[in-house]
């Protein structure tokens, strides 16, 4: 560590703290729709978005324990803008970014948009799964 990272720090490593399965297309809507006995979570993120990003954060700090138990689906907004249109007219909820989507055996059971996406209690859902 040489004298200048003593001073402001050194750069910490990201420790990726959810597996997040990307969402690039369509069909795999349909397989959110079509999961039976589990919870699936869709975390539309900008990457150019602070907003996001802190959101982002926080959200894998408050649920990396449901990692294995959860299907989270990210999508990349920058990248697939008309992916999220899609979620929108789908699921009948209006485009938002950061936006949260909760399935529960293939059905919306909730969703929020910006800071108020950590009031949503994922693993309440996990109870009531099956």
């Amino acid at each position: 560590m040489g004298l200048f990272d003593k001073i402001i720090g050194s750069k910490k490593e990201t420790k990726i703290k959810i597996s997040w399965i990307s969402l690039v297309s369509e069909d795999q809507l349909s397989t959110i729709q079509h999961a039976q006995d589990k919870v699936v979570v869709l975390l539309k993120h900008s990457t150019r978005c602070g907003i996001s990003n802190s959101v982002l954060r926080q959200f894998e700090s408050k649920n990396e324990a449901l990692n294995g138990q959860v299907d989270f689906y990210l999508l990349d907004l920058l990248n697939y803008r008309s992916l999220s249109a899609a979620i929108a007219e789908k699921f009948e909820v209006v485009h938002q970014s950061p936006q949260l989507l909760v399935f529960q055996n293939g059905v919306l059971r909730t969703h929020d948009s910006h800071h108020d996406i950590m009031n949503i209690d994922i693993e309440s859902y996990l109870k009531n799964s099956i």
